[in-house]
């Protein structure tokens, strides 16, 4: 086992629920704990909606990859933020990745702060692939892990490259939000892309959102909610692929079991997909 995946080991608390553990139990993943599992079912208490809101998130993550992969001929991808999850049909995002690829070989770098997802991706993706690596790094810390060793190396920067950035709701403060979104443009070659995910009120019924505040305020008080005008001022100078900005289950809609199709908004989060000129 990798020595960062033993340090890991040593600082992962079962105690405390995490973001990218939580949906993955709400998506019906592996990668969780009973304390993400009580947060899910409390959440579904307060909104019965959570665990679709959950799937919607997942679904519109694949379909991102689909796109890109399939019709954008990218191949490389740094997924940050998506706790690995395990689909309904086993496969992983890398592998619909390169199910969709019009070529072999495409990389997939994972970018995880959790150390549950660390580890038991280090464990269980790493050894029967050479095209998948999995990095230990935050976004929060964005200048340092844009000089990531396996980031900077297994990449090429060169050429065209997807970011899909999902955790932008552990972004609390605007301002360095705003300079991760500046330093991926910079790093990233021409013709890249951009996914973003965000967390957002705005489609919450009024009856509904003391419940839902006093919620996240015990179980994830750092959690970043915006509103539209909010999330469309961070993807300002970015060119957006259609259909643009919007509720996760309208971009590109298709295929079977998508959730949240009858109500977009009990999604609760926005997506968007732009190139990078």
């Amino acid at each position: 086992m990798h020595r960062r995946a033993v340090r890991n080991l040593a600082k992962l608390d079962t105690t405390q629920a995490r973001i990218t553990r939580i949906f993955d139990a709400a998506s019906g993943g592996k990668n969780n704990f009973q304390v993400d599992r009580d947060t899910v079912r409390h959440f579904d208490q307060a909104s019965p909606a959570f665990t679709n809101a959950a799937r919607s998130v997942l679904e519109f993550l694949i379909r991102v990859i689909r796109h890109l992969a399939a019709d954008e001929s990218v191949d490389q991808f740094m997924i940050v933020g998506s706790g690995i999850p395990t689909l309904p049909d086993g496969l992983s995002l890398h592998d619909v990745a390169r199910r969709a690829a019009a070529t072999p070989g495409v990389r997939v770098v994972y970018v995880e702060n959790n150390p549950m997802v660390v580890t038991m991706a280090q464990a269980t993706i790493e050894p029967f692939t050479d095209l998948v690596r999995v990095v230990d790094g935050d976004v929060r810390e964005i200048d340092e892990l844009l000089e990531d060793h396996v980031v900077q190396t297994f990449l090429d920067w060169d050429r065209p490259v997807a970011v899909l950035l999902l955790p932008t709701y552990c972004l609390d403060e605007d301002e360095y939000a705003h300079y991760v979104i500046k330093r991926l443009r910079h790093a990233a070659a021409p013709g890249s892309f951009l996914g973003m995910l965000q967390t957002t009120f705005d489609g919450v019924p009024d009856e509904l959102l003391p419940a839902i505040r006093d919620m996240l305020a015990m179980t994830l008080p750092r959690l970043a909610i915006r509103s539209r005008d909010e999330v469309e001022a961070l993807l300002d100078g970015l060119d957006l692929v259609e259909p643009g900005l919007v509720w996760v289950p309208r971009w590109r809609p298709g295929g079977p079991g998508l959730a949240c199709a009858d109500d977009p908004t009990a999604s609760g989060s926005y997506g968007a997909l732009a190139r990078i000129p």
